[in-house]
């Protein structure tokens, strides 16, 4: 099965499933709490903990009715010296029915922090009709620890999981066993999502047994192409939140996917490539700009190399969905205007980025980046440095699990498996291995020396 026809075959799965149309998606705020059941479970997630960072920490969950969310967090195990911190922000807290996100601001980096999440069930009748109608706290007690320049240099990438739950929760149980510090989801978590349900069932629902496999591991993330698909894609911060307007630059406000991290001696980097496609492509009607998106990100990314704790740190990974680089001159380089076809390439989307490239790969050159690990291929693969390209990269394996087709037309293809790609600095010299969850070996490891 190619990689076109995989996708559209998972899309159209989901779509049979019960994934609802647009109309579903608005949310009625009048609706009276007090039709739920009684006995039914509010809280209806374990928590997820979105944007790792050195002074801030994201935390999401579903629940079932219209309610309003809340984080108590401290430094002793049993909360002893508790914070209650309110979805939202200020003016008003934030209410809804189906995903509650709450940013804890003001922490200190590389501290262990403990917390759980409560939620209010609220009836809304109106502007001068709201009460508070009952309360639902999660019992168990998580923790997480903040990203710094003390904090352990130890790391995931997982990337294309396409809603497939075998080698998702392969995965997961991989990282669990692992340990990192953090995860880098690297895209493509998605198919086209049109409604939040969806978007939760993947993030916050998933069909995994480790359900809460994001309550005590931060996850970062990197968009994808397929993360901007349908209309509940178009607005991904109501289930993966931007970071705070505090939290950067006005002129970058609208870059609230983008990071530099410090974790311990090294600086993650996180960069959206965007589309595949062109803007003008007459299949998304000139309803995406992702052009002066990627044009936006080079200025803050030039900004944010500079940033001492990011420009002190001995090791640079970037992280983004679509190849910086390809060494097959037949992958499109997503520049071929103005609908992505050329007979000289095989596909009419982009395989690898040579806009991107020539935007950010001369300031990561500049800064030293030793490695920049990317995806959407869904195929595994190493690419040196060369004199001219002085990083490696690294592309992570896709979700299908060593054969493409179905049926008759099933192929055997063993070079096709997921991945899990670990960093973690030892010794003075940061080591990746490729974890292969087809067969669960070890599939290669790289070593690399501080930047010069």
């Amino acid at each position: 099965m190619k990689r076109r026809d995989f996708i559209r075959r998972t899309a159209l799965l989901a779509a049979a499933t019960g994934v609802s149309g647009v109309a579903k998606a608005a949310t009625d705020h009048k609706a009276d709490a007090t039709s739920q059941k009684a006995e039914e479970k509010l809280i209806v997630s374990a928590p997820m903990l979105q944007n790792y960072a050195a002074e801030s920490m994201g935390i999401a969950f579903a629940v079932s009715a219209l309610a309003n969310g809340y984080v108590i967090y401290g430094e002793q195990p049993d909360l002893s010296d508790g914070q209650k911190v309110k979805c939202g922000g200020y003016r008003v807290t934030d209410i809804d029915d189906h995903v509650l996100q709450v940013r804890l601001t003001g922490l200190k980096p590389s501290t262990t922090y403990y917390y759980k999440i409560g939620a209010d069930r609220i009836h809304y009748g109106g502007g001068y009709d709201m009460k508070i109608l009952g309360n639902e706290e999660d019992a168990r007690i998580y923790h997480f620890i903040t990203a710094g320049t003390a904090s352990e240099a130890h790391f995931c990438v997982i990337n294309d999981t396409h809603v497939q739950w075998t080698p998702f929760g392969r995965a997961i149980d991989k990282i669990a066993e692992l340990a990192p510090q953090c995860v880098i989801w690297n895209g493509d978590a998605c198919n086209v999502e049109e409604t939040i349900e969806a978007q939760t069932r993947i993030f916050l629902k998933p069909k995994i047994e480790r359900s809460d496999y994001a309550a005590n591991i931060p996850y970062l993330f990197c968009p994808g192409n397929h993360d901007s698909r349908g209309m509940a894609n178009r607005h991904f911060e109501k289930i993966w939140m931007y970071r705070q307007p505090e939290e950067r630059p006005s002129r970058d406000w609208d870059l609230g996917r983008n990071f530099a991290i410090r974790m311990g001696d090294v600086a993650l980097i996180g960069l959206d490539t965007a589309e595949d496609k062109l803007d003008t492509n007459p299949i998304f009607a000139d309803l995406f700009t992702s052009g002066p998106y990627r044009e936006a990100e080079a200025l803050w990314l030039r900004d944010a190399l500079k940033q001492p704790e990011i420009a002190s740190a001995p090791f640079l990974v970037a992280f983004c969905h679509i190849p910086l680089f390809d060494p097959d001159p037949r992958m499109n380089p997503g520049d071929v205007a103005p609908a992505d076809k050329d007979p000289q390439y095989t596909t009419d989307f982009a395989m690898w980025q040579r806009t991107c490239a020539q935007l950010w790969a001369p300031l990561l050159a500049e800064a030293g980046c030793q490695l920049i690990i990317t995806a959407h291929q869904h195929q595994y693969r190493y690419d040196a440095p060369t004199p001219d390209r002085p990083w490696a990269q690294i592309v992570g394996g896709g979700p299908e699990m060593g054969f493409t087709g179905i049926g008759e037309n099933r192929r055997e293809r063993p070079e096709k498996f997921p991945t899990v790609i670990e960093g973690e600095v030892k010794d003075g010299k940061l080591h990746i291995a490729i974890h292969n969850l087809l067969t669960g070996h070890v599939q290669d490891t790289y070593t690399f020396a501080p930047k010069a």
